[in-house]
């Protein structure tokens, strides 16, 4: 009997209209687009400066764009899960928000927090929903509104940071040749005093004090974080490379999280992996959280064959990280 496997047959994003520039940025805090992109690598960010406009909002136009795209009615959606460090709110979930905002009426969802990795999260959760047979049709999004958690006087955080949404439908299929054939994820609690959103949580409810301390906007040792992420994520791609038997030789393309540009090229160097093979927005939209991949695989979905080897990699806050293997479906 042939094993069920899912495949994402297709992909969408979505971007604010208002672009905040590296020389803007200089304008609100000290700093210089040289700076920014000797160290990082990001030209400029999008951010969502509607007014009453969140991280449902964004994800939902990821949502219908792709099921306009991929000809599937609203109504077929078994499951919605949303990968975001930016919930609308605590409850209800930016799940149960974005099945309503995009007509999802037969689905039910929910949120996976997993920060910069929780698009790889969240892509295997998916996968098991779909090869257990009982789920057709399963959307995941990575959406973020970073702005709202950057504070815009910290010359080391705000640079980083933009906001977007994409989302992938998933779907079972009994084809060799095509879909989502390996993973290697971890966590590590104890990165967690390097890269956090201190306040918010049962732990430091909001309060006068965590206002003023600026517990409420992301926390990064940049250098500590630097160091572990180019390890991590160089490791675990490396380690599903060989054990899938796959080289530089091969149509393989790297498909990394957009945190910084020295990491990805790291990371490529280490997979010996050509610059053009290697997936890079980041310069265009900076750090998206968990939009970064998909939307990745969404402007480079024409260059693309089916068949071809993806190896999807993120490293994120607290400490997670990861690597996952597809071949493209279409």
């Amino acid at each position: 009997m042939t094993k069920l496997k899912a495949v994402i047959t297709g992909v969408h994003g979505y971007l604010p209209e208002y672009r905040l520039t590296n020389e803007e940025l200089s304008t609100m805090v000290d700093t210089s687009d040289e700076w920014i992109m000797q160290r990082i690598g990001i030209k400029e960010r999008r951010i969502l400066k509607e007014k009453g406009k969140a991280t449902s909002d964004m994800g939902a136009e990821a949502v219908k764009g792709l099921l306009k795209k991929t000809g599937t009615n609203p109504e077929d959606i078994d499951l919605i899960i949303v990968s975001t460090v930016t919930p609308d709110m605590l409850f209800p979930s930016t799940a149960n928000l974005i099945t309503h905002k995009a007509g999802l009426k037969n689905a039910w969802g929910f949120d996976l927090l997993a920060a910069c990795s929780g698009f790889l999260f969240g892509l295997e959760t998916a996968n098991r929903f779909v090869t257990s047979g009982q789920y057709k049709k399963v959307i995941l999004v990575g959406a973020d509104m970073m702005s709202t958690i950057t504070d815009y006087s910290d010359r080391t955080i705000c640079p980083l940071f933009g906001d977007a949404a994409s989302a992938v439908l998933l779907e079972p299929t009994k084809d060799e040749n095509i879909g989502i054939l390996d993973h290697s994820l971890f966590v590590d609690g104890s990165g967690g005093e390097h890269l956090n959103l201190k306040a918010g949580g049962s732990l430091n409810p909001a309060s006068h004090e965590t206002v003023d301390k600026k517990w409420h906007y992301t926390h990064q040792d940049g250098k500590a974080v630097f160091k572990v992420a180019v390890s991590y994520m160089a490791d675990v791609s490396v380690d599903v490379m060989k054990r899938n038997n796959l080289s530089p030789e091969d149509n393989l393309w790297l498909v990394p999280h957009q945190a910084n540009m020295r990491i990805i090229e790291a990371v490529a160097r280490r997979m010996g992996l050509a610059k053009e093979k290697v997936m890079v927005n980041i310069q265009k939209y900076g750090n998206t959280t968990a939009a970064t991949i998909p939307l990745c695989l969404w402007e480079w979905e024409d260059q693309l064959k089916k068949g071809d080897d993806l190896i999807l990699t993120a490293f994120g806050g607290g400490y997670t990280w990861g690597a996952i293997y597809l071949k493209w479906a279409y």
